[in-house]
């Protein structure tokens, strides 16, 4: 049974489960984003749901690139701006918010 099991079990089985991985992990983040707003009593995305996207993404286009697939990999890729962009908005608001937090507190 292992031995047939092995000789079953290829690189494109091996692709496919990582498609089926990324595309589990990438779906995961709308839970994410509904449990934050569930918690708050408001619409809000967390900064999770970006990573969760950002890495979902990359495998998801990983993936793309084995199936050599141009509309699935200029997808995922317009996706990867995006969602880096917005990444690099928040880490920027909170270097801004730490550095007037640091001068606030060295003033007094």
């Amino acid at each position: 049974m292992g031995a047939a099991m092995a000789n079953w079990f290829t690189v494109d089985h091996t692709w496919a489960l990582v498609g089926l991985g990324a595309q589990g992990l990438f779906a995961s983040r709308f839970i994410i984003q509904w449990y934050k707003s569930e918690v708050e009593g408001r619409s809000v995305i967390p900064v999770s749901f970006w990573y969760v996207s950002l890495f979902g993404g990359i495998v998801m286009t990983a993936y793309a690139v084995h199936l050599g697939s141009a509309a699935l990999i200029l997808g995922q890729t317009t996706g990867l701006v995006v969602y880096s962009r917005n990444l690099r908005l928040i880490w920027r608001e909170r270097a801004m918010l730490r550095a007037s937090a640091a001068s606030e507190g060295s003033s007094q």
